[in-house]
């Protein structure tokens, strides 16, 4: 038997003046004849956690479990969404819910811990001079999955962290710590995020003066992509166009989100790059990720999609209140029903990127089926600014490790959070029967 196929090597880049393009999973790089379990080219985990402040809305207002807006009900085909959860209707059959949890090291802290605390389950010593807390859930999964890819993770905010009620910008207004002493930055300038993944350069000069030297990655690397293309079959050629069309989507937005604020614009604490459109801002960070676990450049991503604390107002979706001050909603009906409008259209925009993640195809599935995705916040009600019942959602395949069906697991009262941390971690393949104050896993994810 005589084999033809060709086969490109998984790490295969464009290059060209000085310039590099990581490329997506194609089929000419799994060798003919070979099932994919055996090779390199083996679907790998992605993992990202996706944080919102203020809580839910749940059923411990004043008016009770009828107010319920949040939690999910029921399992495989009686499996039924919430409203503010309904934007995810379509892949629900991805989607955990969990009932009960909660977080006490961040109880009584209002905001100032509460991001932080999320993905460590540690309450930090804010007695010293230095952040000190506890290497963060994201961090201990890209240490295992992610250091053979050019950003072991990547850190995401909508805006900027830096808000007086959240500590102005301390130490633990951050999601990740890549250990007990180094709280990582959330960067929310689309523009540096465009350049770390794609573009060079070490400093802001130098990153600057290499973007106004060689405009466009993909037009420098025209005649390499136009090799590529003829030495590889017609399903990989309509994935690398497909693919760099994306790459050449965000490249046109970021310029012109770039050139909108080096103009006129003066946005007080928001660096050059930050759209003025929020929700344009909110779609472009979650472009930029999936482009990102697309080309294989991270495996491990974090994002706070508003930061805690925020005065952000929603006039978009018809809300022009602040998100903060409405989040003390004082129970009265017509706050609620507005943080509901602002909590669902969070999960509109989380669930177009779950879209996009189910629309790549990747090895045997798609992205989503190899990722597993946390999504949820580290408050309660917003109005008590209380840590129980946490609202959060596991969604993905995790390469076949999550069971799939949709389903909402109702836990024993005041669950701790860290036992959900400690199930994903064996999910990712990290055997370790301790994480936090975690008393153990939650059986049936």
């Amino acid at each position: 038997m005589f084999n033809t196929k060709k086969h490109l090597s998984r790490r295969t880049v464009l290059k060209g003046a000085g310039v590099s393009l990581a490329l997506p999973l194609l089929d000419a790089m799994i060798p003919a004849s070979t099932a994919l379990a055996q090779t390199a080219a083996m679907p790998k985990m992605r993992a990202g956690f996706f944080y919102l402040p203020h809580g839910a809305i749940m059923g411990n207002t004043s008016h009770g479990p009828a107010m319920d807006r949040w939690t999910p009900s029921g399992s495989g085909a009686d499996f039924k969404l919430s409203q503010i959860l309904s934007p995810l209707e379509p892949y629900k059959k991805y989607i955990s819910s969990f009932g009960n949890l909660e977080n006490a090291a961040s109880a009584g802290s209002v905001h100032t811990l509460n991001p932080a605390t999320w993905l460590s389950a540690t309450r930090p010593d804010t007695g010293g001079p230095r952040a000190h807390m506890a290497t963060t859930l994201d961090q201990i999964i890209a240490k295992m999955i992610s250091q053979d890819t050019p950003l072991p993770s990547l850190e995401l905010a909508s805006e900027t962290i830096n808000q007086s009620a959240a500590g102005g910008g301390g130490n633990y207004t951050t999601l990740s710590f890549r250990d007990a002493e180094s709280p990582l930055p959330m960067e929310y300038n689309p523009r540096k995020v465009f350049l770390q993944l794609f573009g060079e350069g070490d400093t802001a000069e130098e990153r600057t003066s290499i973007s106004r030297q060689t405009g466009s990655i993909l037009d420098l690397m025209l005649d390499r992509t136009k090799k590529l293309e003829g030495e590889v079959g017609s399903n990989d050629r309509a994935a690398l166009d497909s693919y760099l069309e994306s790459v050449r989507e965000i490249e046109r937005r970021t310029r012109k989100a770039a050139a909108k604020n080096l103009s006129a614009f003066k946005i007080p604490d928001a660096p050059v790059g930050e759209l003025e459109d929020f929700a344009a801002q909110v779609k472009l960070m979650f472009d930029l990720l999936a482009l990102a676990y697309q080309a294989d450049l991270t495996r491990v991503a974090s994002y706070i999609m508003v930061a805690e604390g925020t005065n952000r107002t929603y006039n978009h979706i018809g809300v022009p209140d602040a998100f903060h001050p409405v989040s003390h909603h004082a129970n009265d009906l017509e706050r609620i029903q507005k943080l509901v409008k602002i909590q669902t259209w969070h999960v509109e925009k989380f669930s177009e990127f779950v879209k996009t993640m189910a629309e790549t195809p990747d090895g045997d599935g798609s992205l989503l089926d190899h990722s597993i995705f946390m999504y949820g916040s580290n408050m309660s009600n917003s109005d008590l600014h209380n840590n129980y019942p946490e609202p959060n959602i596991v969604i993905g395949g995790g390469n076949g490790r999550i069971k799939l069906g949709g389903q909402h697991i109702v836990l024993p009262e005041r669950t701790p959070i860290a036992n959900l941390h400690l199930t994903l971690l064996q999910k990712v393949g990290l055997e370790r029967d301790k994480f936090a104050d975690s008393t153990g896993v939650i059986a049936g994810v």
